[in-house]
């Protein structure tokens, strides 16, 4: 089992939520986040003062699924997410050890 965390720019994560989804993940946790990586922030102007964001907005979304479904969750994210300019964000894949349903007690891919 992996977990699949994506960090993509806030207006496409309803598009990536609808890709998931036909990939068959039934669910998923979405936090907002700030960050930067190559782009390294950008200028701002307000009320004529020009100030440096450092920190732009991001999403970052995270799903648990099968070994098999890696690689299929994964093009959705990426042919989804992408705008092919800076900041479009990254993908990590982390192998999952176990995972427990609460409710029911349910573990591994029957807790999926």
């Amino acid at each position: 089992m992996k977990q699949i965390t994506a960090i993509i720019k806030p207006f496409k994560l309803e598009e990536v939520r609808e890709a998931l989804a036909e990939c068959g993940v039934t669910g998923l946790t979405v936090t907002e986040v700030k960050g930067f990586g190559r782009q390294k922030g950008h200028t701002e102007l307000y009320r004529g003062a020009e100030y440096v964001v450092d920190f732009l907005p991001k999403v970052k979304v995270e799903v648990a699924v099968k070994d098999a479904d890696v690689e299929s969750c994964v093009d959705a994210i990426v042919k989804t997410a992408r705008t092919g300019k800076i900041g479009d964000g990254k993908i990590f894949i982390t192998s999952v050890e176990r995972v427990v349903r609460i409710r029911t007690g349910e573990v591994d891919d029957d807790a999926v």
